[in-house]
């Protein structure tokens, strides 16, 4: 079986191999039609300049997984690096050239790369919501204990107990502190607690990530 050209173009999503039966169709059809023929490969051609953009955003290991050339990983690298707008304009334009170089089987992957990354944010934003909604349940009702212990046997109950009454002591200050809370409806002091118990609720659950030091302030990210 020999080998599909690695020259040729996008329509409409799909690669048209140069000198291929439907390269010599879609030319026979367009011909006469210049300006149509421009307009499409100029559609393709952004179409891969922005899926080059979404290559910056994407994880370490996914990138290293798509198998790019080499020549476009450094271009990719430069491009972070560029922080004048004209000349990362002008770099990404560079990327936009090699991204058109690229066999389809390439452009496939690093679209299925994306996708992955985008599904695994979406996942991490589930458990550190499910994780939110333990915190603030054991919080507010003691009889959230029972039904936490039964599904995490493990859990350390003296440790959990104890950032529970501790969360709750702080979140209800004394005096003066109170009244200026009550009279300008300010939500509740989060102490060191509060953020302690979200962090050993969420490593119980096994969220993405849960077991990361210095991450009081994780689930705030995902709240916007």
């Amino acid at each position: 079986m020999s080998r599909k050209p690695k020259k040729g173009y996008f329509v409409r999503g799909q690669f048209v191999a140069e000198g291929s039966e439907l390269d010599l169709q879609l030319k026979a059809e367009l011909k006469g039609t210049p300006d149509a023929s421009r307009t499409d490969l100029k559609r393709e051609s952004d179409e891969l300049q922005d899926l080059g953009k979404e290559l910056l955003t994407l994880r370490t290991d996914l990138f290293n997984a798509v198998g790019l050339p080499d020549k476009l990983v450094d271009a990719l690298a430069e491009a972070k690096r560029i922080t004048n707008f004209e000349g990362k304009r002008r770099q990404m334009q560079y990327v936009g050239k090699l991204m058109r170089k690229l066999d389809p089987e390439v452009v496939q992957a690093a679209r299925q790369a994306l996708e992955e990354q985008h599904k695994g944010s979406a996942t991490e934003k589930m458990s550190l919501h499910l994780a939110e909604h333990w915190r603030d349940r054991l919080i507010a009702d003691d009889e959230a204990l029972a039904p936490w212990m039964a599904d995490h046997p493990d859990t350390d109950t003296q440790q959990l107990r104890a950032l529970i009454r501790q969360a709750r002591k702080d979140a209800q200050p004394a005096g003066k502190e109170a009244n200026v809370q009550v009279s300008q409806g300010l939500a509740p002091r989060k102490g060191r607690a509060y953020r302690e118990l979200f962090q050993l609720v969420r490593e119980h659950l096994g969220g993405p990530g849960a077991a990361k030091d210095g991450s009081d302030d994780a689930e705030d990210e995902f709240n916007d």
